[in-house]
């Protein structure tokens, strides 16, 4: 009963201006919203880069094995084994992020790419894997047609400021209170 509906009126006009956007907060579905406007560009034939600053392999993986089917997708990670530990920060994660904002910073400007995610980016920036102003410099140097989201918790100031959307996640209810784990394939 379903049918592929092919439509491309959507796709960007030349003068569309690319918006910076925010996910940010405590509360889930940050990366659930990124992934969901990557899922929608996809569908109306946009280049999409995705690049994940913060997570593990494991904790991504159910993203990757999905978007990597998808057409005009490409998937850029810092290839941490787990989550990054804040009180525990490597050369190697600083050198990983770094060569992962390097190449979200290429796919922004090379004219291939509509969007660009950077998934827990405001992580990696309270964590001090990357600096604030490495990536004030990549907004300030967004091209005009390109949108940028930027995701995770500890969203700074600036980079507030700078967007033109900023939706902050708030936690009313969560599992975790009562010990309840994360769900693999839902939670991550």
């Amino acid at each position: 009963m379903s049918e592929k509906i092919f439509c491309d009126y959507s796709r960007p006009q030349p003068g569309d201006k690319g918006l910076v956007s925010i996910f940010t907060g405590d509360g889930k579905g940050k990366t659930t919203a990124a992934i969901g406007t990557a899922v929608r560009a996809a569908g109306h034939g946009l280049r999409v880069f995705i690049a994940f600053f913060a997570k593990g392999d494991e904790y991504y993986c159910g993203e990757a094995n999905a978007l990597s089917q998808l057409p005009n997708i490409t998937l850029a990670s810092c290839r941490h084994k787990d989550w990054i530990d804040k009180e525990n920060i490597k050369a190697e994660d600083k050198e990983l992020a770094k060569s992962a904002l390097a190449a979200a910073r290429e796919a922004m400007l090379n004219g291939n790419y509509n969007l660009i995610i950077l998934d827990e980016i405001n992580i990696a920036i309270n964590y001090g894997l990357v600096s604030l102003d490495e990536v004030i410099e990549l907004v300030n140097n967004k091209p005009q047609n390109v949108e940028l989201i930027l995701t995770g918790r500890y969203a700074e100031p600036k980079l507030v400021q700078m967007a033109d959307l900023v939706t902050e996640m708030l936690v009313v209810k969560h599992p975790y209170g009562k010990g309840v784990k994360a769900h693999r394939g839902i939670d991550y």
